[in-house]
């Protein structure tokens, strides 16, 4: 058993959509390819992964470094004890070999684009959902039904109330109970008109969250917390930058409500910083760390071994980025749900094709791996890239 090749490709997901931060008109991904010499139901296995929206595709370093440490390692050194599968923790440590610690950036997406095939490839081997894989090792009984919330309400040329309401609107008619919008992008007045706009299309049908995705000094921070407080939001997203773990510190003493935050955090450390220093409330709060951007599934388990740590559940996370791979972990560890693209980074974004949201959850389907074979427009691209 051996991996006998990883290929990469980097493709666009460019949108004229922006929040308060950036614009996705230049946006990549990584699309990449883990492919075994196992057989199962008559293909070849293979692992897909990539990275989540947000970060520019990885191609470099995934050629140049991460990928060759693999293919040029022992092929034995890769597999568990009794040489059955691979072993994701094994891949994650010879990619890693001869990296400096701290300086995460860019290089934990590469990391975690590769980790997300490697696990794709590991459940298939064992002809098992990811999930049920997952709550299995651990010794936990998986649950099926995950909580999944509609993000979007991004800026977008000429897009005004109404559309933004008939945004909101949309996503509710098709099963969501919470969903989310941009603010920052705009003076404050304009999106207090915003918000409150939204909140009477909602009414007692959903809760609104707001994202503001680190654009805010403290003193902005400061003026939005006031504003938010009167209203009952769902959360208060990414309010400053993600490592001034000082100034989200010093909004928990001005807004009461749950504020949520850390997808932009690459590694346990960093987690345990924003626990340590950020003024996070376990009782209330919400954390978002993205297995995708942070050196994947090996790596975002020692980031639940320090929530433990801290007395935190992993019910109070909800992992950015609205892919699948974030949905089994949801599902086979006991997370508090998962992010949806509905309308957005098509074909990565979204469910398998017969998964409907009820209720503001999904089940997850009975699929090998991650489930990328259940999403029509998804797997016709990767099988391109792998076949």
């Amino acid at each position: 058993m051996r991996i006998i090749e990883i290929r990469e490709v980097t493709k666009p997901i460019s949108s004229p959509i922006r929040n308060a931060y950036i614009d996705f008109s230049k946006m990549t991904a990584s699309l990449v390819a883990v492919v075994t010499d196992v057989m199962r139901n008559g293909r070849r296995v293979v692992g897909y992964g990539f990275n989540s929206n947000g970060r520019y595709g990885q191609g470099g370093l995934i050629r140049e470094r991460f990928r060759d440490r693999i293919l040029g390692a022992d092929p034995a050194s890769l597999l568990n004890d009794d040489g059955s599968n691979l072993d994701a923790h094994r891949i994650w440590a010879a990619m890693m070999q001869n990296e400096k610690p701290g300086g995460h950036g860019e290089r934990s997406v590469a990391v975690g684009t590769i980790d997300m095939a490697v696990w794709d490839a590991i459940a298939k081997i064992e002809d098992k959902p990811l999930f049920r894989l997952l709550a299995e090792r651990k010794g936990i009984e998986p649950d099926p039904r995950v909580f999944v919330y509609a993000a979007g309400g991004y800026y977008y040329p000429g897009k005004d109330d109404a559309a933004l309401r008939a945004e909101m609107r949309g996503y509710l008619d098709r099963g969501y109970t919470v969903v989310k919008m941009k603010i920052g992008g705009a003076r404050i007045d304009e999106d207090r008109r915003r918000i409150e706009s939204v909140l009477e299309e909602i009414g007692d049908q959903a809760r609104l969250a707001v994202d503001a995705n680190g654009r805010f000094d403290l003193e902005t921070a400061i003026a939005y917390a006031k504003m938010l407080r009167g209203y009952p939001l769902f959360w208060y997203e990414e309010i400053g930058d993600p490592l001034d773990y000082a100034l989200q510190a010093a909004i928990s003493e001005f807004y009461p409500g749950p504020m949520a935050t850390g997808e932009n955090l690459f590694s346990h450390q960093d987690a345990r910083n924003l626990l340590r220093y950020g003024g996070m409330r376990p009782d209330r709060d919400w954390l978002q760390f993205d297995c995708a951007l942070s050196y994947g599934l090996v790596e975002f388990e020692r980031t639940l071994e320090v929530l433990d740590q801290f007395g935190w559940s992993p019910r109070r996370v909800i992992p950015h980025g609205g892919h699948q791979m974030s949905l089994n972990i949801a599902a086979g560890l006991g997370l508090g749900g998962n992010e949806s693209y509905p309308d957005l980074f098509q074909p990565y974004g979204g469910f398998p094709d017969m998964v409907k949201v009820e209720d503001g959850h999904i089940t997850m389907p009975e699929l090998p791996g991650i489930g990328f074979e259940g999403k029509a427009d998804l797997i016709g691209v990767m099988r391109d890239l792998a076949e």
